[in-house]
């Protein structure tokens, strides 16, 4: 059995990133991942602007103020913000609002709270009790961003908070990644749908749910083949159908070695397999390779064996779906997308709770944050317990051999990480 880093650096290294884009409207790349880096074109922002509402001024006809003698200003013009001022004549004040271009000749803004107005018959007149300092309350050009400078990476998946960085600098629209294209099936003759009656033997088949949920959060185009019999014939069958237009097969169950585990024996008719087992619990049966597109009919002769759809076979028990999915699908998936980083990011917490069974496999364990700053365990870490997976949030990496104390500090990778 190959350890999981290493298993995962292999996955990674055989990754062949899509490399077709599409132009998207930036309103609607939410998601999606960036083709290529973005550069601006112009400052922001682009001119000096007032960040309070208050009142423009040169700072140094209000200088006395710091020896207690109020500047008495006679307030010349009113600037509001997508308007432009006239330059500012020495001994005036410019009323001014937030997000307003600073007139020329104004060196500072004096918050309104800082000043007290009044009209006369020639105007109004404003009396400054602040001395503010060159650039006071006043955004700079370009202080955000200057123009030429690169505001988005290649590969970087899109937030809302990006694309509002892109409209900021007129970005309409957007070069992204072209969709992963998913072909999933579901192995297993007692498998059925809720809202079927289940017969004796049958179980509901949730891992069509959970694995669909979770290749939807990856922003994956999904093509469902279902429930496929337990049958060699049935199973090439499908994941020939399913290769022809997809860059990725996901497979749940059949991948152990049983005499109705078809999965296996399928994919090298078809195609090929590079790993089989992952020494990790849960989820020891993990399946990775190619099917091809090309060559004989049964694929053993497969010829340019470049032009293939990528294989993951998952385990059948939901928990162990689950977790190859977060530790292994994911990252492949977002290299494929052109991420070079997939790296979920751990930390370091205490455990609140004892673990003495060490195992020879690197566990997995499904633990919840508690009020303590600590983390408890789900008592029943059973692969078919799927209940732990949603009153979880997060999995301890324990390494192999490895018994946990009370108190101990472990690697906690939260689901956060992990889902999306």
């Amino acid at each position: 059995m190959l350890g999981v880093a290493e298993a995962l650096a292999r996955m990674l290294a055989a990754a062949r990133p899509l490399g077709e884009s599409e132009i998207l409207p930036t309103l609607h790349a939410n998601g999606r991942i960036l083709a290529a880096a973005q550069t601006s074109g112009l400052d922001v922002p682009p001119m000096d602007n007032s960040q309070m509402d208050g009142y423009a001024v040169c700072a140094a006809d209000c200088a006395g103020a710091a020896a207690g003698a109020a500047a008495r200003l006679k307030v010349a013009q009113r600037i509001a913000a997508g308007h432009v001022g006239q330059p500012l004549e020495p001994g005036t004040a410019a009323r001014i609002f937030t997000g307003a271009m600073i007139p020329e000749g104004a060196d500072a803004v004096v918050m309104q709270e800082m000043c007290e107005t009044e009209q006369q018959g020639d105007g109004d007149w404003v009396t400054v009790r602040h001395a503010p300092a060159d650039g006071e309350w006043i955004r700079r050009r370009g202080e955000d961003i200057q123009a030429g400078s690169t505001i988005l990476a290649a590969g970087t998946r899109l937030r809302a908070q990006d694309l509002g960085l892109a409209a900021s600098v007129g970005l309409a629209s957007l070069p992204v990644v072209r969709r992963l294209r998913v072909a999933v099936f579901f192995t297993g003759d007692e498998l059925a749908m809720p809202g079927e009656a289940l017969k004796p033997g049958a179980i509901y088949n949730s891992n069509r749910f959970l694995l669909r949920g979770l290749l939807e959060n990856l922003g994956c185009d999904i093509t469902d083949y279902g429930i496929v019999p337990d049958s060699l014939q049935a199973t090439r069958d499908t994941l020939r159908a399913a290769a022809a237009g997809h860059d990725l097969i996901i497979t749940s169950g059949g991948v152990s070695v049983g005499e109705e585990d078809h999965v296996k024996p399928a994919v090298e008719a078809e195609g090929r397999l590079d790993l089989w087992q992952i020494a990790m619990k849960p989820g020891k049966p993990l399946a990775f390779g190619e099917v091809f597109r090309t060559g004989s009919a049964g694929g053993s002769a497969a010829g340019d064996n470049t032009d293939a759809a990528f294989f993951l076979g998952l385990p059948g028990n939901p928990v162990s779906s689950f977790v190859t999915f977060l530790l292994f699908v994911r990252p492949f998936v977002l290299r494929l997308q052109g991420i070079a980083d997939v790296a979920p990011k751990a930390c370091a917490m205490r455990a609140d709770f004892a673990w003495s069974k060490a195992d020879r496999r690197n566990e997995f364990l499904r633990v919840k944050r508690n009020a303590a700053g600590g983390l408890d365990l789900f008592p029943n870490q059973g692969s078919a317990v799927l209940t732990s997976t949603v009153w979880g949030d997060g999995l301890v990496d324990n390494p192999p051999g490895q018994t946990i104390a009370p108190g101990d500090t472990v690697r906690f990778i939260p689901f956060a990480e992990l889902l999306y």
